[in-house]
């Protein structure tokens, strides 16, 4: 993939994040039931404005949408304090701030739509060789190596043994170490 491409593809996520967050603000209270929604009209307006072709765009809702809940899973254990620096797994100061507000904006919100479908689910995120993830730690399936991530960017195979799947690590993994 060339730099170029990655780089759209990059500030679509942003760009798509952004729109989810200021989709959900106007939503108010009734945000939960609507994220999805909110994730379909801003994969639909990165399309029409040219910023994304309809693949693009549709991927990359998807690794918005697994992130945004991977972290509101996250924020639903029991077992954290109810911020975002565990999952991140890093100094909140390397991570721009307004990735941070909208990131956590959603992840918050999305917190109660998760605790409901918890109960359901019950799986384990995998990040693959060429998603996109947003900030945090993935620590290769495979080998255990950890690759961490300032800022959104494409997932690249594991330097160590070229692995492809990834999961990712919070301050509780650490500890369980």
């Amino acid at each position: 993939m060339g730099d170029d491409k990655n780089r759209r593809q990059l500030k679509g996520y942003e760009k798509m994040l952004e729109r989810v967050t200021d989709l959900l603000e106007e939503a108010g209270e009734q945000a939960r039931p609507r994220l999805r929604d909110a994730l379909e009209k801003a994969r639909k307006r990165a399309v029409e404005l040219g910023e994304l072709s309809s693949e693009e765009a549709s991927r990359i809702r998807e690794y918005i949408q697994r992130d945004i809940e991977d972290a509101a899973h996250y924020l639903s254990r029991d077992d954290t304090d109810d911020d975002l620096r565990g999952w991140f797994r890093m100094d909140l100061a390397l991570i721009e701030n307004w990735l941070l507000d909208r990131f956590t904006s959603v992840a918050d919100r999305t917190r109660l739509e998760l605790q409901a479908l918890q109960q359901d689910l019950a799986r384990s995120a995998l990040w693959h060789t060429g998603e996109i993830s947003g900030p945090g730690e993935l620590r290769c399936t495979a080998c255990g190596k950890v690759l961490r991530f300032t800022e959104a960017g494409h997932v690249p195979p594991c330097p160590a043994c070229r692995g492809t799947d990834f999961q990712r690590l919070t301050r509780e993994d650490e500890a369980a170490d």
